[in-house]
């Protein structure tokens, strides 16, 4: 059956807001039907011949698209009222609503901002559910509202597996692909899933968004994967409306770019149509979940009413095109089906229209009344969760003896047994210990596995725990950070390793935007707990230039919810690991460990040969408080110096020169907790001082060191002499000339020589 033309838009309505046109268009295109009818058809019927939906199913499918279509018209409407705050649609996207009705409730979803019709049709999953009064507590920004808890618009539930999303541009591709690998990862290492084994991901997005970067990469991993073999269970829902904001996709483009792709298994289905695409939608689903190799499912929709309530078409679009999109409409080919199925009457649909119409508005305005996020500590209640006394008791337990007893040989080779080592055999014994302490730990990354790491740190691993447990990934930061959020959501213990601090900086929005978010967006509900280990900083001999002696911390310290921890030892890097580790299994925290890798293989702190940057294993039972630093000289005040990382031996040796020079007694501060800062504990060490240096091997600009320097001062200590010792804001040169950008002994004894001449 071809598409149903709609009356003629009257001139008096062409200036019109065209969510009106829209809507009365649908009413006059029922009032105006005269086609042909067929013989109302059973509840199992098929809904028109050839098709594989049955009346039963296109009833609740066609009102799943009125609720979506009406909650986007209540939110126009509403929205110069200050009831709602967005209106980003779902109009001409509601075929999407097929996917929610041939996919589980358990099958992880990751959904595209237009997805109104998906959520409506998901709902039926699971009786008491109310699609319409949820979505309304939502598009009112309400503390009751179950997704987000007013903290933003999102499609998102709980009990129905849909993880919120913001307004995604591909930044959820790569945990929905990380999700698929996770289910099937996790069933072979014989955990527990909390899904269903056979579920897959499902991932929706637009045609404009597939040409992200972070969407190709999702896309060449899952085909990666697929290549060699290994289950990835993704559905990839390409929602194709042939636009973007106002950057057209060039026709044909979405099916030429996928259909013969390798290894990404290509179906295409017409959004517009149920009837006729039902079926389509079906075989993609069912390939998905049979197969369990990557899917690509091209849906064909269309964008109605613009972009937004902000965007005004007809200011940039020809009047022609747009009526011609507004033809387009799938709910006019569904009340067309409808009506000619025999299905409903005019009557009855135009009830029905209404009737959803009033239950869309007065959700709205029940929502309206109920409380909005009115305290600044509503509003980060889930954003960081902390439970000090459940974290120590997580992190000091030590109740896997026998284990640590088979992996390491026997009581005499455990590691606290052992000499005293440097910071790299520190951190592997303490991931041995984490391993066997936690089954469903995973550790994964750039040449983590038979090679043990570029720095041998992950040596012994996977021999000790087998490949399903530590392996190696693509090189492909954006796909280690989405693997870990995608083993996260299914209860493992995800421990990814970037290779290099600078390599972070390639895929931060995987952190930034969307694995440190989910505790916020969510309300608390859902989780991203993993520990980030990135080789990091600079003094790196013989191996220098930018991306390998990179002192860009910034872009970690302004990520909401983020942990990082920064050790200078190895005894602290074991400590600080446990507690990493409890923070994510009891809080869900997102936490990251910076290693210095000059300080892996130091061993000496003051001349050759001397150990003083060896240092004791410490028990499983002992771990390291959040924010607690170390401190060198306890009750040392002629001269404080705060530092972190390579900046504390520096400062140490700097210390028993400026004693020797001043006769100063030198206390170092190593703060070891980078995000968040501990103020308090910094004040404290600031409240004695009488002269005060901060050592930051970061940028100026930015770096950890301003941090510090505000917490003095807001802790009225403001008025001591005061310097740092602190990078150039430059990137960093290769060769000799890499140690001319970055704090130095020589320049810490020289920032001491001019605070010796101000009065203390």
């Amino acid at each position: 059956m071809s598409q149903p033309v709609p009356q003629p838009i009257p001139a008096r309505m062409r200036g019109l807001n065209r969510a009106e046109i829209c809507d009365v268009n649908f009413s006059e295109f029922v009032r105006g039907w005269n086609g042909h009818v067929d013989a109302r058809p059973s509840a199992d019927e098929a809904i028109l011949d050839g098709s594989a939906l049955d009346a039963r199913g296109f009833r609740e499918l066609f009102e799943s698209q009125l609720i979506s279509r009406h909650l986007d018209l209540m939110a126009r409407v509403l929205r110069v009222q200050d009831k709602v705050f967005y209106t980003i649609g779902s109009s001409g996207h509601e075929g999407n609503a097929m996917v929610a009705r041939l996919t589980r409730h358990t099958d992880p979803a990751f959904l595209h901002y237009r997805s109104g019709g998906f959520m409506a049709e998901r709902f039926r999953k699971l009786p008491g559910m109310d699609p319409v009064m949820d979505s309304a507590l939502s598009f009112a920004a309400s503390k009751d509202d179950p997704a987000s808890g007013g903290r933003h618009k999102v499609w998102g539930s709980k009990p129905l597996w849909v993880l919120p999303q913001t307004s995604t541009i591909a930044s959820h591709l790569p945990k929905a692909f990380g999700t698929a690998v996770a289910i099937e990862q996790g069933r072979r290492i014989g955990h527990a899933l909390p899904i269903p084994a056979d579920s897959i991901a499902i991932c929706s997005f637009g045609d404009a968004s597939s040409n992200h970067a972070t969407a190709q990469t999702a896309f060449n991993a899952a085909a990666w994967t697929a290549y060699q073999k290994l289950p990835a269970p993704v559905l990839f829902v390409c929602e194709d409306n042939g636009i973007g904001i106002s950057v057209k996709t060039p026709d044909g483009w979405v099916a030429r770019n996928f259909a013969q792709r390798p290894d990404l298994d290509y179906f295409a289905a017409d959004g517009l149509d149920l009837a006729a695409g039902y079926g389509d939608v079906q075989r993609a689903v069912e390939h998905c979940r049979r197969t369990r190799r990557p899917t690509f499912l091209h849906l064909r929709t269309t964008r109605i009413m613009g972009h937004a309530g902000t965007d005004f078409e007809i200011e940039w679009r020809p009047l022609e095109e747009l009526c011609a999109v507004e033809a387009s409409d799938p709910l006019l080919r569904s009340v067309a089906i409808a009506l000619e199925s025999g299905l409903m009457s005019k009557d009855e649909v135009l009830a029905l229209y209404e009737a959803t119409r009033a239950r869309c508005f007065a959700a709205a305005e029940d929502a309206d009344r109920r409380p909005r996020l009115d305290s600044l500590a509503d509003v980060m209640a889930p954003l960081a969760p902390y439970t000090p006394a459940a974290v120590q008791a997580e992190a000091t337990r030590a109740d896997f003896d026998a284990r640590r007893l088979e992996v390491f040989g026997g009581e005499a080779k455990l590691p606290e047994n052992q000499p005293p080592r440097h910071l790299a055999i520190q951190i592997n014994q303490a991931l041995h210990d984490l391993f066997c302490k936690y089954p469903e730990t995973l550790l994964f990354g750039e040449d983590v596995a038979q090679k043990g790491g570029v720095y041998t740190v992950t040596k012994g691993l996977q021999k000790a725990f087998g490949p399903r447990r530590v392996f190696n990934t693509l090189l492909d930061e954006t796909v280690i950070l989405g693997l870990a959020q995608g083993y996260a959501n299914m209860g493992l213990l995800p421990l990814p390793e970037i290779q290099y601090l600078a390599y972070f900086h390639n895929a931060c929005d995987q952190i930034r935007g969307e694995a440190a978010s989910l505790q916020f967006f969510s309300n608390g509900q859902y989780r991203n707990p993993m520990v980030v280990r990135i080789a990091s900083l600079g003094y790196q001999r013989g191996f220098g230039g930018h991306f390998h002696n990179d002192n860009s911390i910034t872009a970690l310290r302004d990520i909401p919810g983020l942990v990082v921890g920064c050790p200078s030892r190895g005894d602290d890097a074991a400590t600080m690991l446990r507690t990493l580790a409890a923070l994510a299994k009891v809080d869900g925290r997102v936490c990251a460990l910076l290693e210095p890798i000059a300080l892996y293989m130091a061993k000496d702190l003051h001349a050759p040969g001397d150990g003083g940057w060896l240092t004791s294993y410490p028990a499983p039972g002992e771990a390291m408080t959040l924010g607690e630093g170390r401190v060198y000289g306890e009750g040392h005040d002629d001269l404080v110096i705060f530092t972190f990382g390579n900046g504390v031996p520096m400062s140490l040796r700097a210390a028993r020169a400026i004693e020797q020079t001043h006769g100063w007694k030198v206390r170092v501060v190593d703060l070891r907790w980078l995000v968040p800062l501990n103020d308090a504990f910094i004040q404290q060490q600031a409240a004695s001082a009488k002269r005060i240096l901060v050592v930051d091997e970061g940028r100026r600009s930015a770096g950890v060191g301003e941090g510090i320097i505000t917490a003095v001062v807001e802790g009225g200590h403001g008025a001591l002499p005061l310097l740092r010792v602190v990078g150039a804001d430059t990137f960093t040169p290769l060769a000799g000339a890499a140690f001319l950008v970055i704090p130095s002994d020589a320049e810490i004894v020289a920032a001491a020589d001019r605070l010796a001449v101000r009065a203390p």
